[in-house]
């Protein structure tokens, strides 16, 4: 027995070790799950808590001991000694400390501080010997947790052995009270050893000076990188009042890649890097602040107060354990010329939202000793709670709008008021005999549309608002509203591109030749679709049926540059196209989504350079992805396209996190049924519009609470909605495509699939009927087995009817509920990559699928086009 208890304690000691070595990256901006045990409310003195996580992991809390600052602009330092002189590694650090009353924080790593005080003036130093910075903190910014493997070297024979926190108080009217206090930071820290070591590259500008009531002025940094290979994961801006946008790049071979960029007026957290960077000998480190001196009526210069002004950009990094350094700096600007080239989006400022505004003046509700609260969203990405909402999306089957009489429904977009507009053909239709093989459209007899083709609906009753668009197009096809509220819409007949006022009679700017299909700068070939960038103006059309690009142009219509180039034999790379078919201009993230209709995936570019960022692509979207359209907080939605012959994906609605690419939810009609959906249109309440080509229609869907018990599972289990009106229920078994498809292992990323609606239905029906016959049931066995054991009579039959009931019951247990976890920021990022998505097939044609109807047969009427002659002009 012994023995036997022995085996099981070290079998027990092997799993919790495994466990920890398999600990998951921690999103920087997801609810911090704090293991640590809940502190009081009085600050902790010389005696730090030292709080066990297992049997490798520890907690370690560094806070003031009790400071009353005295006057603004006051630095405060504290020391922490490491509780033990073994090696460890620093992997996750939280911070308590409001912006209310403290500017910022640093803590940093070394072996002798400058005082053994409880806590001293910083102006007496930090550390007598070399000091690391392991981590700053200001404006709010949410906890920050290192990747997988990664770790801050401490103690042992290489590691700083102490602690430093700095404390900078730079406003102290919060201090009036005279209350103490205890703001610092709590490090998880593992003896597992990291292959991996982290350290801090900081770049920060020494002698910049911004002049009184400049509108711009630029700090440039730039440094030659000497040292073995780093890689970059996280980075940090920070600037105090003046700044606007903090960039940092690395310049290998005069090409600027991006490290990071953002607004240091947001929470100055390490948001971490999109697309992994390293560094190699010789590569240029630089970046760039950007400050405004406007309201201030003296020069401003680099300064430690509240009133100067600071240009930093840290860099966290990690490298190979044998070859790490642990922290390295860059003050100067070795190449001032190069800079003539850095990107334009060095100097185009970040939007901040209001409610980001919000946070970043405190108006964010500290939790010093709990997790009661959620943290602070990422700032650039604005990752709100709608993603951890638990909603679906439904048909609202009482919109009228699906009853409206219209031609083909090409695009649809929201006004600055939230009103639906239509963009439909009127009595045009596409078909097999619209063009001739170079494009050149061939029914220009029929004339204009007489129709009007642009129509303004209340989104809750569809009550005509406003309609115009009559005698201008052709063949409509995309759409989409500016923040002023102009219609900028494509022809695929004219190939043209135009911007109309909201009377729509004469179009505002016109881009491209009419009725000339071409591919240079001035001619498109059958435009597909449109966008404008609300914070520069700059315009992107997705060019498109017989060219395979997406073109930018500036808010006056001049060219600026393309990209993008035809994908071939099935391949499809990065940057290639087969029919750029709907454009998603992504603000919170700088991004242009292209919906790669033929290759069935989206793609995503940066706006500022054509970068390609990202694909996004799921089995469940079949051989084709027509529509895509992004809602401000971070989620996609999509459509797909009819199923091949022998495809089982069947057409329908697809909700996505933009961040991590996974699906969240699905959604089908439940009056009508999906034809071949053209375009959709998203608002930020998540109600949804869905426009048909062939249906000549346009669906409404809204987002709904989920139903009391929906049991969650991942990655092909069924999603069983319970309480499900009998109405919906006959519904979606009218309108279920006949081959449900199944994701499986097909995504590598956590998904959720519908059930199918005959199950779902099936079940809840025969469960319902089932109840009360097995209580009935067990009632007479239990009273045929009272009589039984008075009367002592024969119970085989009893038996049989008792396991019976057994199996029933045994056949009505359900499974637990589960829950999404959409997991973490780090490592939804590396879903960035393309890692993660499956590539499908991209072999096929354009041929019509739709054999019942030739007339209407839209975009798949002809062959994989020849390439268009060349333009005369």
């Amino acid at each position: 027995m012994a023995g036997l208890v022995n085996n099981l304690l070290i079998l027990l000691l092997l799993f919790q070790n495994i466990c920890l070595g398999f600990r998951s990256p921690l999103s920087i901006f997801k609810r911090y799950k704090d293991t640590t045990r809940s502190l009081s409310s009085e600050c902790l003195g010389s005696e730090q808590p030292v709080i066990s996580l297992g049997l490798s992991d520890f907690a370690l809390d560094i806070r003031m001991p009790g400071v009353t600052p005295k006057q603004s602009d006051t630095y405060l330092c504290m020391s922490v000694r490491l509780p033990m002189d073994d090696e460890a590694y620093v992997v996750d650090f939280k911070p308590h400390a409001s912006m209310d009353t403290v500017h910022h924080m640093l803590l940093f790593g070394c072996n002798e501080p400058s005082s053994t005080e409880n806590y001293w003036d910083c102006d007496e130093g930090t550390c007598r010997d070399k000091s690391n910075i392991l981590y700053a903190w200001a404006r709010n910014a949410p906890p920050t947790r290192l990747p997988k493997g990664v770790g801050f070297r401490v103690g042992g024979e290489t590691g700083g052995r102490y602690f430093v926190l700095q404390v900078h108080y730079g406003d102290i009217s919060a201090f009036r009270d005279k209350h103490k206090d205890c703001s610092g930071v709590t490090l998880h820290l593992t003896h597992q050893k990291q292959p991996l070591i982290a350290g801090m590259y900081l770049m920060m500008s020494v002698n910049t000076v911004i002049p009184p009531g400049e509108k711009v002025v630029d700090a440039d940094i730039a440094c030659h990188y000497k040292r073995f290979p780093m890689h970059l994961f996280a980075y940090r801006v920070h600037t105090h009042r003046l700044g606007k946008v903090v960039s940092g790049y690395r310049v290998r071979n005069g090409q600027w890649t991006l490290i990071g960029r953002q607004s240091p007026q947001l929470p100055q957290a390490f948001y971490p890097v999109e697309h992994p960077v390293d560094v190699s000998y010789d590569d240029i480190l630089a970046a760039r602040c950007v400050f405004s001196g406007e309201g201030r009526t003296t020069e401003t210069h680099i300064g430690g107060t509240a009133n100067d002004e600071m240009c930093n950009f840290y860099i966290m990094y990690y490298m190979e354990a044998k070859h790490a350094v642990s922290y390295m700096t860059c003050t100067q600007n070795a190449n001032p010329e190069m800079f003539r080239n850095i990107p334009q989006e060095a100097n185009i400022p970040v939007p901040i939202k209001s409610d980001m505004l919000k946070m970043t003046h405190g108006h964010h509700e500290e939790t010093k000793d709990s997790d009661t609260s959620s943290l602070l969203q990422q700032a650039k990405k604005e990752e709100e709670e709608i993603l951890d909402q638990d909603f679906h999306i439904e048909e609202a089957v009482e919109w009228p709008g699906l009853d409206l009489k219209l031609g083909q429904v090409s695009g649809l977009a929201l006004d600055p008021e939230n009103n639906l507009v239509i963009f439909h053909r009127g009595d045009h239709v596409w078909d097999e005999n619209s063009f001739d093989s170079k494009f050149v459209y061939q029914q220009r007899g029929l004339g204009p549309i007489e129709q009007n083709t642009i129509l303004v609906l209340n989104p809750s009753n569809a009550k005509l608002l406003h309609s115009t668009g009559k005698s201008l197009f052709y063949l409509p096809h995309g759409l989409s509203i500016d923040k002023n509220g102009n219609y900028w819409v494509t022809d695929v007949a004219l190939h043209q591109v135009f911007k109309l006022g909201t009377e729509g009679k004469e179009p505002l700017l016109t881009l491209g030749v009419a009725l000339q299909p071409g591919s240079d700068k001035n001619h498109f070939c059958q435009p597909t679709d449109v966008v404008v960038d609300p914070i520069t103006g700059s315009i992107y059309v997705s060019d498109g049926y017989c060219n395979s690009r997406i073109i930018q142009f500036s808010p006056d219509g001049l060219y600026v540059m393309q990209w993008g180039e035809e994908s071939f034999l099935g391949r499809s790379r990065p940057g290639q196209f087969h029919i750029p078919h709907s454009l998603a201009l992504i603000p919170d993230f700088s991004q242009l989504c292209v919906a790669d209709r033929e290759n069935g995936r989206i793609q995503c570019f940066r706006l500022e350079t054509g970068e390609f960022t990202r694909e996004i692509k799921h089995k469940s979207f079949g051989r084709e992805l027509f529509a895509v359209s992004y809602v401000p907080g971070g989620l996609l939605f999509a459509v797909n396209g009819m199923p091949y012959p022998g495809e089982a994906e069947p057409v329908q609605g697809f909700v996505m996190n933009f961040s991590t690419g996974e699906i969240i939810d699905f959604f089908i009609p439940l009056r009508k049924s999906f034809e071949m959906p053209h375009d959709i249109v998203a608002s930020e309440d998540r109600t949804v519009f869905v426009g048909d080509v062939h249906a000549r229609a346009v669906w409404k869907f809204a987002s709904t609470e989920k139903v009391e018990h929906r049991s969650v599972k991942k990655a092909g289990i069924e999603v069983q909605e319970i309480k499900e009106s009998e109405a919906v229920a006959e519904a979606r078994l009218k309108n279920k495509p006949e081959s449900t498809h199944s994701l499986k292992d097909a995504d590598k990323q956590p998904l959720v699939q519908q059930a199918s609606s005959t199950g779902v239905s099936f079940v809840l029906i025969t469960t319902l009927l089932i109840i009360p016959v097995v209580v009935l049931l067990a009632i007479l066995i239990f009273i045929r087995w009272r009589k039984t054991t008075v009367y002592g009579g024969n119970s085989d039959e009893e038996h049989k009817l008792d396991s019976s009931s057994g199996r029933i019951l045994g056949r009505l247990r359900g499974k637990g509920g589960g829950g999404i976890n959409l997991g973490n920021f780090f490592a939804s990022h590396k879903g960035y990559s393309r890692k993660g998505f499956d590539r499908l097939s991209t072999e096929g044609s354009d041929q019509e699928k739709d054999e019942d109807d030739g007339t209407d047969s839209e975009e798949e009427c002809s062959a994989s086009p020849p390439p268009p002659a060349p333009s005369s002009s």
